[in-house]
């Protein structure tokens, strides 16, 4: 096949082809008398595989698993599939938590919030019935940072610090780790709105379903290149 021919079976451009096979990707294919590229069926299988994989782990990560295929054993390759099926299976564990925290504090009135709602380390705890050492820990850990007015100036928590103290506390009640909450608390964080809530999750599984799609058509694109057991 000539370097037009990959392209289009592999739906890419010519010029992709190109950087692909010098990226690793594609095996080196062979030249003619003259110097033109002769490829054949396992550059459009790699090309496919490549594709599947970038959009199932990023472009990096797939020329990194793409090269393995090419050069590395077998086991080595499989160790890196089995690393990025298991970087997705993380992310449905976080969103699983992520759903359940969301559950905990559909109560919480995450836009109810008044300018008259800032308060002192010692006023917040008293507020939430914990301890000022507990916020300090929050803080220490990203969960609920308060701000201050000058650099020497006391620690003030300002109405949106305030809801994000009453979610942690929520969640904390509701036994959820402080290191979950670490990558929990972001995504609520920039919530104002249950509804946003609610789609900012189902967004972020369809996301995850359609890597887990790729890698599975990665799979098959690269058991076509594995030889047989």
């Amino acid at each position: 096949m000539r370097t037009i021919d990959v392209a289009r079976r592999a739906g890419c451009s010519v010029q992709q082809v190109r950087d692909l096979e010098r990226d690793g990707v594609l095996p080196v294919a062979a030249r003619t008398a003259t110097g033109y590229r002769v490829y054949d069926e396992t550059h459009v299988r790699s090309a496919l595989a490549y594709r599947a994989l970038a959009a199932g782990t990023g472009p990096a990560e797939a020329r990194r698993i793409m090269r393995a295929a090419h050069t590395r054993p077998l086991p080595e390759l499989l160790a890196l599939l089995d690393a990025a099926h298991a970087r997705l299976d993380t992310e449905r564990r976080d969103l699983a938590l992520a759903r359940r925290a969301a559950a905990t504090i559909s109560e919480e009135p995450i836009g109810d919030v008044r300018p008259s709602d800032v308060m002192s380390v010692s006023e917040l705890a008293v507020a939430l019935g914990v301890r000022t050492s507990t916020l300090r820990h929050w803080d220490a850990e990203g969960l609920v940072v308060p701000r201050r007015d000058s650099p020497a100036g006391p620690r003030r928590y300002f109405p949106d610090d305030v809801r994000d103290a009453r979610i942690v506390h929520q969640l904390r009640r509701a036994g959820h780790r402080v290191a979950a909450l670490r990558t929990l608390m972001p995504q609520l964080r920039g919530a104002r709105r249950w509804d946003e809530v609610t789609a900012a999750l189902s967004a972020r599984e369809a996301g995850i379903d359609a890597r887990s799609r790729a890698l599975l058509d990665a799979a098959a694109a690269l058991g076509a290149l594995i030889p047989p057991a």
